[in-house]
């Protein structure tokens, strides 16, 4: 069994995307991760398919990527 989990807090375009997403047509924004099991997802994915609720809109953020190192003022080459 695959679970599905939505933290929309990690999403990249919230705020941006909400009103068109699944999600929060059927829920509003919710205070903590969500998780659907297959049955739900197989229901949510046939409730989008068919035009009654907008699809899933989530874009996952990027995972953090660590800042360039900075070069020594006394190094001259490099």
């Amino acid at each position: 069994m695959t679970k599905l989990s939505i933290d929309c807090d990690q999403c990249a375009v919230r705020g941006l995307a909400c009103s068109d997403c699944i999600v929060s047509a059927l829920l509003g924004v919710p205070d903590d991760e969500l998780t659907f099991d297959d049955a739900e997802q197989a229901a949510i994915g046939a409730l989008a398919a068919s035009g009654m609720v907008p699809p899933l809109r989530l874009v996952p953020k990027p995972a953090s990527t660590p800042e360039p190192r900075k070069r020594s003022p006394y190094r001259l080459y490099g």
